[in-house]
């Protein structure tokens, strides 16, 4: 298997006054050709949204997007009718398919909100759109890894339309070790600490 580390110094980066965001692979203005997804997995973004500011309402289509968040809260808002805050430990799937126009924005007056965003192509194409939350952080107090989409039914995770792709989290204690579960592709992201 060959290993690719990618700082945050090193990856693309958009700063605005309200956001800072930090992408693994070409996304938005940013783009290298050689850079645009690793197997399913198109987007990887890390962002810091500021107080009372966000995401305005925007369209997306044909997409597994699951959203996880470290810090604060984040007001989803979707024209499926879907509402409410998002916060650690609770996983949001929001399966776009034939098309889903939403809003992400942070209320709090003070403080930030930060969160990793993962989009991964499905299966098949124009689909209902869909959303899902689980609160995971019973899972996540035991240790370890823990599936939080798939798309392989497995019991804790969300689902998500893409037979081949598990997302997995882990808020590990330092110096815990843990094994990448087999996969073709094995895309690693950590979030806090160093690894």
């Amino acid at each position: 298997m060959t290993t690719d580390i990618r700082r945050r110094a090193d990856r693309f980066r958009t700063r605005l006054p309200w956001l800072d965001s930090s992408h693994c692979f070409s996304f938005g203005p940013h783009y290298d050709p050689g850079n645009t997804h690793y197997g399913m997995l198109v987007v990887s973004n890390d962002d810091v949204v500021r107080p009372t500011s966000g995401f305005e309402t925007h369209p997306h289509r044909d997409m597994e997007i699951v959203t996880w968040v470290l810090d604060g809260e984040l007001e989803h808002k979707d024209t499926l009718g879907n509402s409410g805050a998002i916060y650690p430990g609770l996983a949001q799937r929001m399966s776009a398919g034939r098309g889903i126009w939403h809003s992400e924005k942070n209320l709090d007056p003070v403080r930030d909100v930060h969160f990793v965003q993962m989009w991964v192509l499905p299966d098949t194409e124009g689909i209902d759109p869909s959303y899902e939350q689980l609160d995971i952080n019973p899972q996540l107090e035991r240790g370890g890894l823990v599936p939080v989409a798939s798309g392989k039914g497995l019991d804790a995770a969300i689902r998500i339309r893409q037979r081949h792709a598990t997302l997995w989290a882990g808020r590990l204690a330092p110096e815990e070790a843990v094994a990448v579960p087999d996969a073709r592709f094995a895309h690693v992201y950590v979030a806090r600490g160093t690894a």
